[in-house]
């Protein structure tokens, strides 16, 4: 048998006749056979606002120039005694309500309200920032207390190092004119407060001797005197200072309170101690105050240090004036600016909804009811917390500290 004959040949196999190639490309990858799908696209939840934005993002990639440190903002010429300094700083706090801020009547009575409440006094250090001369100033104002046109209110225990509030000035008549305003101080009362003003007008302190108990009471509920309390010291100081065990008095020196055991070797013996008061229990003097001075502290150190937060956000924590005045504001400008409030619909800055922020919205008219942003950066740099310094390029500009 011939051995190119195989089964092949013989058994009823067959394969199946290839079918010609279909027309298709080519393909590169084991993969492209399989289906596939478009991603689907997602639609963004809350949009981006475009005050995050600007507060993230740095316009600046490097430290601004510095031309020489702005020593005053007194931009008024008609501004020439601190007793005029002290109206200007009062008549311009709060910046004017815009006409379509987003303010219902509820909220646009209590700004009202509350600007009204507070007193009409100015931080010393505002008066310095919006001055030429701290010395002249100094001077000046120590003139106007002996005149009686001025009077010193001191601020103890508010702020600590450079954000301490320190002292404030109120003009003589504006502080009668609360006392007239008042329901709990009568005629009398009030006529024998005032002369005690102008004859003492340097005491920021009025001895308890000098008013009745019956006196004092109606002028404290009024706002008008304040005390400072102390806990009782004595002159027993204490044990935990002093050892009676004998390596401690035997390393001790000759002589000293230490060699003979400290002050508390007669009680470790079994004495019975006894506390001798010191002269801090007397009746403490009465500080001069105003009516709503807690509110007033509390709106001026958040709102400094508000502006600390805006300028703490940048990179070298410095900013142009005029950013910084537009992030204190919010970011927007539109009812008060037009051109600003069309600049930035062109640049897009919409929230959500399809509008621009409204004021009422923004934290300036929320929190600090519409507090104007020379008078706290006037507060910021009177209290060191600030530096103003001329660019060349962009303004005047404000760092950190």
């Amino acid at each position: 048998m011939p051995l190119n004959y195989s089964a092949a040949h013989s058994s009823r196999i067959t394969k199946k006749p290839l079918r010609p190639p279909r027309l298709k490309r080519s393909a590169t990858s084991p993969f492209t056979s399989f289906n596939q799908r478009k991603p689907i696209q997602r639609s963004k939840s809350k949009p981006e606002s475009s005050t995050t934005q600007d507060e993230e993002e740095d316009f600046f990639g490097e430290r601004l120039d510095d031309l020489g440190l702005v020593m005053t903002l007194a931009m008024d010429l008609n501004l020439r005694d601190v007793a005029q300094i002290v109206q200007y700083a009062i008549g311009h706090m709060f910046d004017p309500l815009p006409e379509r801020g987003g303010f219902n009547s509820t909220r646009i009575a209590e700004i009202l309200n509350f600007r009204k409440s507070l007193p009409a006094t100015v931080s010393v250090s505002h008066v310095h920032a919006l001055s030429k001369s701290p010395t002249a100033t100094e001077r000046e104002i120590s003139e106007l207390i002996k005149a009686g046109v001025l009077l010193k209110v001191v601020i103890p225990g508010r702020g600590t190092g450079g954000s301490a509030v320190g002292e404030g000035l109120v003009l003589f008549k504006d502080l009668e004119d609360m006392l007239k305003r008042s329901d709990i101080v009568d005629d009398g009362l009030r006529e024998k407060f005032l002369t005690h003003l102008h004859i003492h007008p340097t005491q920021s302190s009025i001895p308890p001797i000098t008013l009745f108990p019956t006196e004092l009471s109606p002028l404290k509920r009024a706002g008008f005197l304040t005390t400072t309390t102390q806990a009782p010291t004595s002159d027993l100081l204490p044990s935990t200072l002093f050892s009676t065990s004998i390596p401690t008095i035997s390393r001790a020196p000759s002589g000293s309170l230490a060699a003979i055991g400290g002050p508390t070797a007669l009680t470790s013996a079994g004495a019975t101690p006894t506390l001798r008061p010191t002269n801090n229990t007397t009746t403490p003097p009465h500080h001069l105050s105003l009516p709503n001075m807690g509110p007033y502290l509390r709106l001026l150190t958040t709102a400094r240090s508000h502006l600390l937060s805006l300028l703490q956000k940048s990179r070298f924590r410095e900013l142009p004036l005029y950013l910084l005045r537009e992030r204190w504001d919010g970011g927007i400008s539109d009812s008060i600016d037009p051109a600003a409030r069309a600049k930035r619909v062109g640049r897009g800055e919409f929230i959500a909804g399809g509008g621009l922020l409204l004021p009422a919205r923004t934290k300036k008219w929320k929190g600090f009811c519409g507090l104007g942003f020379e008078w706290v950066l006037a507060e910021s740099l009177g209290a060191g917390l600030v530096e103003v310094f001329e660019t060349g390029s962009v303004g005047m500009g404000v760092r950190v500290v």
